[in-house]
């Protein structure tokens, strides 16, 4: 998995200024024990650089890229201090030239078309979208998707996110990521409430997936059964029937199977707004994907069960 991969499935990045190199490490193993595994350190502070050293040695599974870089000597300087991704608040030929040629990932910000076009003469297709509330947020990524769809433009919005308005880019195909420094606030690092930056950024990673329960599934060994099930339910609590192919749906939230699948009891289905991003998360927690499982809509995966059983259902995930 390369670079903007890791960055798309995570799907948030930290803007984390730090104002002392010392605590650095301290605000990346909070970050990570809420499983966010990337940071962007700023150039906003003489500390930037240092900090940037310190982390990728004391914590190599933390994806660290340096922001607010303004100059191709402060590129190569962030570069050589370990950044694996460069972010900057325009776009500068200059840097951003510097970094293609050098394989170097580079998110430059462009909120215009013209940006937009530059970015991709280099061949770049995800850019920074900042101030993303000053310059139309959601609404205004969505305008330009709409005539760079086919490019494969998408957009990291940063400034003005939060927790409050993150649901808005969560399920957008446009929106690759969404950043901010709410997610590991300066204040906190500076008053070392590495506590709270870890249960903010736990808030902000089920904001962004957005799990909820779609439906229950119970198994039956044959459509005979299936059907006699469904109708006990619509007998009790007038629940309307539709039959399915492979199974019969009583009310939008059971499911009756006509064959018995995965699992002791049935299954579970879990709604998510990245499928992507939840099997990352997931992972990162311990869990395995059943990939043999998987459905697909074009390319994209719309569902997919994991590994093993939750007291006697299997579990999968639903696009939503």
């Amino acid at each position: 998995m390369n670079v903007l991969e890791q960055i798309g499935n995570i799907g948030l990045v930290p803007v984390v200024v730090i104002e002392n190199a010392e605590d650095a490490v301290l605000a990346a193993k909070a970050l990570l024990d809420a499983h966010l595994g990337i940071m962007e350190i700023t150039m906003r502070t003489a500390a930037g650089i240092q900090a940037i050293k310190n982390v990728r040695a004391a914590c190599p599974n933390m994806l660290v890229g340096a922001g607010t870089i303004l100059s191709l000597e402060k590129c190569k300087e962030a570069v050589d201090a370990g950044a694996q991704f460069i972010v900057s608040p325009g776009i500068n030929p200059v840097i951003v030239e510097w970094c293609v040629k050098n394989d170097i990932v580079v998110t430059p910000g462009c909120v215009t078309p013209t940006e937009i076009d530059t970015a991709l003469s280099f061949g770049i297709r995800i850019v920074k979208f900042f101030p993303a509330d000053v310059y139309g947020g959601v609404n205004a990524c969505n305008a330009l998707y709409g005539p760079y769809k086919s490019a494969g433009i998408k957009f990291i919005p940063t400034g003005g996110v939060n927790n409050d308005n993150l649901p808005e880019f969560a399920d957008k195909p446009f929106i690759h990521a969404v950043g901010g420094g709410w997610l590991c606030k300066t204040s906190d690092i500076t008053n070392h409430n590495f506590a709270l930056i870890t249960e903010n950024a736990k808030k902000a990673i089920d904001v962004l997936l957005g799990f909820e329960v779609a439906h229950v599934g119970i198994n039956q060994d044959t459509p005979e059964a299936s059907l006699s099930t469904a109708g006990v339910f619509n007998k009790a609590f007038n629940f309307p029937i539709k039959e399915g192919n492979s199974s019969n749906m009583v009310s939008s939230f059971i499911e009756i199977t006509k064959t018995k699948y995965l699992g002791t009891c049935g299954h579970l289905a879990v709604k998510t707004n990245s499928i992507s991003r939840a099997i990352y998360y997931l992972q990162q927690k311990g869990f395995e994907i059943d990939l043999a499982t998987a459905k697909y809509k074009g390319d994209n995966m719309i569902a997919v069960y994991l590994k093993g059983e939750f007291g006697g259902f299997a579990v999968h995930l639903l696009q939503k």
